[in-house]
Formats: structure tokens, sequence, C-alpha cells
């Protein structure tokens, strides 16, 4: 599931990824176009920067850009930076596997197995869809809406 924490960075890479070549924003303009608090802004924009996904840069004429073209950016590694693993479930993960305390054995555990597929469904997509895709969907702002996703067609 999508955290708010992972659903605010989106909104935010989107919001850069509209931005012109060479063109900064700071976290205060992010924050009041999207309708983020500023505070929670401002630690998710420090992760991104930590991850190497965003350049900043203080005084007249800073502000955050990408550090890359959205071209080159993955929406699963930006979901991965801010809200850990992609599995539904601990047990499904790849990077990040823990066994189930009420599990015998989880080779065998059905459970498991579904929520490996929806690991594995999930990922297929994200790591494959770049920012530049995701802002240039006509219906990428019903993904990290508040409303309910619309169903995607075609």
């Amino acid at each position: 599931m999508l955290t708010k924490k992972g659903k605010y960075g989106l909104k935010a890479l989107v919001d850069l990824a509209r931005l012109e070549p060479g063109e900064t924003a700071f976290v205060s303009e992010i924050a009041l176009r999207n309708n983020i608090p500023k505070k929670f802004l401002d630690t998710i924009l420090l992760e991104l920067r930590n991850a190497g996904m965003l350049r900043s840069k203080k005084g007249p004429g800073g502000g955050y850009a990408l550090s890359h073209p959205a071209s080159e950016i993955r929406i699963g590694h930006a979901i991965r930076v801010l809200d850990g693993p992609l599995a539904p479930i601990r047990c499904a993960s790849r990077t990040a596997f823990e066994a189930c305390e009420d599990c015998a054995d989880p080779e065998t555990c059905q459970v498991r197995r579904a929520m490996t597929d929806v690991r594995d469904a999930i990922a297929s997509i994200l790591d494959t869809m770049t920012l530049s895709q995701f802002v240039s969907a006509p219906d990428a702002v019903s993904i990290i809406d508040d409303n309910e996703p619309q169903k995607r067609t075609g």
C-alpha cells in the first residue's frame, strides 16, 4: 500500500518534472501547489535528494530540481526510497524478506506464494515506468489523487 509519504513524494516528483530545464522550486512552492504539509515535504525531499534523485541549491535562485532527466527516474525506485519494499507482506519481499512467526514453511505457504505474485506484478509495472511516462499519462493525476483511482483503458 502506498503511504502518504510515498504519495506526496510522487506528487513532488511530478511537480519537479514539469519544471523547465534549469528551473528550480522551493519546498514551500511545491507544498502549496500540491496541498502537502511543508514540514513533511522537507523530509521527503531530503530522502529523495539523499537517494540521488534530486539536487538542491540554497539561496536566491535555489530550490529543488531533478538530478536526472525524468526519463531516467523509475517510479518503483522512488517508492522504495520512501516506503520501502513493494511487497505487500515481508515474507514476499526480495530485499527485506522476513519469515512470518506463524509460518512453518515459507516455501510452501500459499499466502506467501500469492503475495509474491502480487509483488512481481507491482514491480513489473513500477520498475519499468519512468517519471516522464508517469507525468505524461493522461490519467496520471488519478493514480496519486486522494480519490479512488480511475480504471485505465487501452
